[in-house]
C-alpha cells in the first residue's frame, strides 16, 4: 500500500490523534483512539485498495473508532456549561464528570508546516472554546462538521464516510454550524493570534509574577471586568473579576483557613493559547509539586477567561513532577 506501514504511522500519527481529540475532547482518549486506529489499519492493510489516499483511509478508520466510543459515553463538559456562576465561600469539592481536557502545543508542533495535516491543527479549530462548542453536537453532526469544515472533505466524501446521502450530510452540516454559532464567543476573531506577541509575553510574565507573589490585586489588574474562570474537576465557576479575586484572596492568604499554598509557574502553550504550568507548595510542605495547567484567553490586552485543569499531567507537557532546584522561596 505504497510506503511501508511504519512510515505511514510516523507521518500521520499526530494529525490522527488531533482528529480524535477534536471528536472526543480528551487527550488521554485521543491517544488511545489513535493507537486503535493504527491497529485497525494494520489488520485491514491487505484490503486497502488505494482508491482513496492512505491519509483519507486512516481518517475514515479514526472517525468510525471515535463514533463507536461516542455511542456509549456522555459528552465532555466545562463547569460553565453546567449551571450559573457562583461566589467563593470556602472549600469546594471535586465532581466526577467527563471533563474536557487541554492539549499541549508541544504535540501540535510535531506536524511540519508543509505537511498535509498542518491545516488540521490550526488554532481556530483547536482552541478550547471551539472544542467546548463541538461537544454540544451529536456525534454524527460533530463528525460531519470536522470532516467538512476542518479537514475540507467534500459533501460526497463525507456522506460516503458516514454512510448517508449527500443531502443528509449537508443538512447535518448546517445544523452543526448553527449550533456552533450559538455556542462560540462572539469576539473570537479579536483574541490573541496563534504566534505569541511581545504584549502577550509581557502579560504572561505579569500574570506569573502576580500568582507567585500571592497578590490577588495584581491579578485583578490583568483581568477584564467580566472575566470568567473555570477549574475542572470543580463544578463551581466564576463569572466576574470580583468573584475571581475574592476566591484568590481566600486561597492565597497564608492567614486564611482556605489557603492552598504558594505557586510557581512556567509559561507554556496549550490549544494554541497562552498557558501556565503550575506547581504548588501546600501549607506545611517543603517542595513545589505539579498542580496542573491553566489556559488563558487574551482579548484587547487583558485576560478574559481562565481554565485551570488539575487533571493535566506533567508528562503530557514534558515537565517534571516537582519544581527543580531549591524548594524554598
Amino acid at each position: 500500500m505504497g510506503p511501508d506501514f511504519e512510515t505511514l504511522v510516523a507521518r500521520h500519527r499526530r494529525e490522527i490523534q488531533v482528529h480524535c481529540y477534536r471528536m472526543l475532547g480528551s487527550l488521554s482518549d485521543a491517544e488511545d483512539l489513535a493507537q486503535e486506529t493504527f491497529l485497525r489499519a494494520w489488520k485491514a492493510r491487505d484490503g486497502f485498495e488505494g482508491r482513496a489516499s492512505a491519509r483519507t483511509w486512516l481518517y475514515r478508520i479514526a472517525t468510525n473508532a471515535c463514533l463507536d466510543v461516542l455511542a456509549r459515553r456522555p459528552r465532555r463538559v466545562l463547569p460553565d456549561q453546567l449551571g450559573p456562576s457562583g461566589e467563593p465561600d470556602g472549600p469546594i469539592a471535586a465532581v466526577d464528570l467527563p471533563w474536557l481536557e487541554p492539549y499541549p502545543d508541544r504535540l501540535l508542533d510535531v506536524v511540519a508546516p508543509d505537511d498535509p495535516g498542518a491545516a488540521a491543527v490550526e488554532r481556530e479549530t483547536i482552541e478550547l472554546a471551539y472544542l467546548a462548542a463541538l461537544q454540544h453536537l451529536p456525534p454524527r453532526q460533530r463528525a460531519t462538521l470536522v470532516l467538512r469544515d476542518v479537514l475540507g472533505w467534500s459533501a460526497k466524501e463525507t456522506a460516503a464516510q458516514l454512510e448517508t446521502s449527500v443531502a443528509s450530510a449537508n443538512s447535518a452540516l448546517q445544523r452543526a454550524r448553527a449550533t456552533l454559532r450559538e455556542r462560540l464567543p462572539a469576539h473570537r476573531a479579536e483574541w490573541t493570534a496563534a504566534d505569541p506577541t511581545a504584549a502577550e509575553t509581557a502579560l504572561l510574565k505579569r500574570f506569573i509574577a502576580a500568582y507567585e507573589q500571592g497578590d490577588p490585586g495584581a491579578v485583578a489588574r490583568l483581568l477584564h471586568e467580566d472575566a470568567q474562570a473555570v477549574m475542572p474537576p470543580y463544578a463551581l465557576w466564576f463569572g466576574s473579576r470580583d468573584a475571581i479575586v475574592k476566591a484568590l484572596s481566600l486561597s492565597m492568604d497564608p492567614a486564611s483557613p482556605h489557603c492552598v499554598g504558594r505557586f510557581r509557574m512556567l509559561p507554556t502553550r496549550a490549544n494554541r493559547q497562552p498557558a501556565v504550568a503550575t506547581y504548588l507548595r501546600r501549607p506545611g510542605e517543603t517542595r513545589f509539586r505539579w498542580f496542573g495547567v491553566t489556559l488563558l484567553t487574551v482579548e484587547h490586552g487583558l485576560v478574559s477567561a481562565m481554565a485551570a485543569f488539575e487533571s493535566a499531567t506533567a508528562k503530557a507537557w514534558d515537565l517534571p513532577e516537582t519544581w527543580p532546584g531549591d524548594s524554598a522561596r
